[in-house]
């Protein structure tokens, strides 16, 4: 079985900040590339941002110059550093994780339940 728990969204004022978490968990051999995603609502869903496993970073233009991601291989976690949010943001954030478990051959893709972070004064 494997894992992918959310954690860290909540309620905040425009121009705060909030850092997520989403941490891999079960029977993983390898993981490769993790990213965000986010969906509004009566929206689809989007990318966010992604990391590979070697740490190299995409973002979507629009979140570029306020969000970080990163990872921490060892704790098997990537993160999503949200700064000066605005309305616009507020959305159920999901991770996603390219996983290869122990006794398969190739890579699946695996969800978080999602977390939800509202933006509002």
């Amino acid at each position: 079985q494997v894992q992918l728990v959310e954690s860290g969204g909540g309620l905040v004022q425009p121009g705060g900040s909030l850092t997520l978490s989403c941490a891999a968990s079960g029977s993983i051999r390898s993981i490769n590339t993790m990213g965000w995603y986010r969906q509004a609502p009566g929206e689809e869903r989007e990318l966010v941002a992604t990391i590979t496993g070697g740490g190299i970073a995409n973002y979507v233009d629009s979140v570029k110059a306020h969000f970080t991601i990163s990872r921490d291989n060892a704790k098997k976690t990537v993160y999503l550093r949200l700064n000066n949010l605005n309305p616009e943001d507020t959305a159920v954030y999901y991770c996603n994780a390219e996983i290869l478990r122990w006794g398969e051959i190739r890579y699946n893709g695996y969800w978080g339940q999602g977390t939800q972070v509202t933006v509002s004064s």
